[in-house]
């Protein structure tokens, strides 16, 4: 890092038709001589949540080795280029996923609403009840910095759930984000809808006019142009780069989200496919992990959620050969068909993740990169689908070598560790300041 006499605010921004695009980090916004010393001591805190449904095929997901110097195992070998910032976490079971005395079913609804809160999910249709999410209780601590103080996404809406559990609300199958014990956060699907909270609404809601804008030449942050060449002359030769490169990619993202919207508006016939938006999946996910990269990259928000897969979810996947919808897939009754289907389905959701890892890895921040300052939990509140057992849950945390994680380890707890307790640690490694989460009892102390 080059140290510099001048001192930009983080906060800088770029204007122009109404729109307010962040800058990264850069080293002139570090203040001349404790440069070094801040950007060591106090790293940027960011935290993401990454679920997927309906458990895993644990004996290809878990590692067989423990300890540092894990070998991978089939399902994870998509993760093995961040293998020095990843720890397996075996053991951890969900006790408030449990079903109660009067739950009867509603398995689902269950685990989705417990992976986040660790609170069992109250059974009604109303408006639900759990309590305050993890990633709500950070960002009600650390989102103040920053524009929105959290992000909540997904790649697949509420509308194509169809049915929901055993008179369980379907807010508890529709997000994993809660702000109050009552009141679930919404996670947009939608990447223009996404794009525009991040970078601002250049355009009507009228289709027309929306239509005209696409065709139009140039792009929104061609208006910036002119300021960001003015800034750049009190900018050095590395900071320039990285406004450079900032702007390309929030261009192509914004070029990305409306070919897909071009794309989503074709008549197509009535076939079976992936739901989302694109129709494309793979597509969908790297333009919501692209968005989700610049929303951190431009510090907008430090905090997110995101639901690659739904509890429920009856999306297929024909991209990699399965034509099943995945929930009456996950009830595989110990086929052994069926058991290698759901493994490449969890092998294909690590593959789309793997493409948000590489993003992180390779965008400088601070004195590291943007992996280096995230701390990240990944996984779902349920093992073996077929008995929805919310034990021994597939977990991994990625990131957070800043905050103390070493990485490139399998940790094996013992039997009945609250799944909480990890959670607790996370909270505390960011800086959280909170005794306890969930059914916690401690802390993990082998990460």
């Amino acid at each position: 890092m080059m140290i510099t006499k001048k001192h930009l605010s983080r906060r800088t921004v770029l204007r122009g038709l109404g729109v307010a695009v962040g800058l990264p980090l850069l080293d002139g916004m570090v203040p001349a001589l404790t440069a070094t010393a801040k950007t060591a001591a106090s790293p940027t805190r960011r935290f993401g949540a990454f679920y997927v449904p309906m458990g895993a095929n644990m004996p290809q997901w878990t590692p067989e080795t423990t300890g540092r110097g894990v070998e991978l195992s089939p399902t994870l070998q998509a993760l093995a280029p961040f293998k020095d910032q990843m720890t397996v976490v075996t053991g951890l079971d969900s006790h408030p996923a449990e079903p109660g005395d009067d739950d009867g079913g509603g398995p689902h609804s269950r685990v989705m609403a417990a992976w986040l809160t660790g609170a069992h999910a109250l059974k009604t249709e109303a408006t639900g009840h759990v309590a305050v999410s993890m990633d709500q209780i950070a960002a009600k601590q650390l989102g103040d910095a920053t524009q929105l103080r959290s992000l909540e996404l997904a790649l697949e809406s509420v509308d194509v759930l169809g049915t929901c559990d055993y008179g369980y609300t379907c807010a508890y199958t529709s997000t994993i984000s809660w702000i109050t014990p009552t009141t679930p956060l919404p996670m947009e699907v939608n990447p223009r809808a996404v794009f525009e909270r991040l970078f601002g609404d250049n355009s009507s809601t009228d289709p027309k006019v929306r239509l005209k804008a696409f065709r139009r030449d140039g792009s929104l942050l061609d208006s910036v142009t002119a300021e960001a060449r003015s800034l750049a002359k009190d900018l050095g030769a590395a900071d320039r780069s990285k406004v450079a490169e900032y702007l390309d990619a929030v261009r192509d993202a914004e070029r990305r989200v409306q070919m897909a919207e071009r794309e989503g508006e074709r008549e197509l016939p009535v076939i079976e496919q992936p739901t989302g938006i694109p129709t494309s999946f793979d597509e969908h996910g790297k333009i919501m992990f692209d968005l989700l990269a610049l929303a951190w990259q431009a510090d907008i928000t430090r905090i997110s959620s995101f639901v690659i897969s739904r509890e429920l979810s009856n999306r297929t996947y024909p991209e990699i050969g399965i034509s099943e919808a995945n929930h009456p897939l996950s009830h595989h009754q110990n086929n052994p068909e069926k058991l290698a289907k759901q493994a490449k389905v969890n092998a294909n959701h690590l593959r789309m993740y793997s493409h948000f890892l590489e993003r992180l890895k390779s965008t400088p921040d601070g004195d590291g990169s943007l992996l280096d300052h995230s701390l990240m939990l990944y996984g779902c509140c349920m093992s073996d689908s077929n008995l929805h057992l919310p034990e021994n849950l597939p977990t991994l945390v990625l990131g957070g070598k800043a905050h103390g994680f070493k990485g490139d380890n399998h940790v094996k707890v013992t039997k009945g560790t609250p799944f909480c307790n990890l959670q607790l640690t996370m909270l505390h490694r960011m800086g959280v300041d909170v005794e306890q989460f969930g059914d916690s009892s401690g802390e993990l102390t082998d990460l």
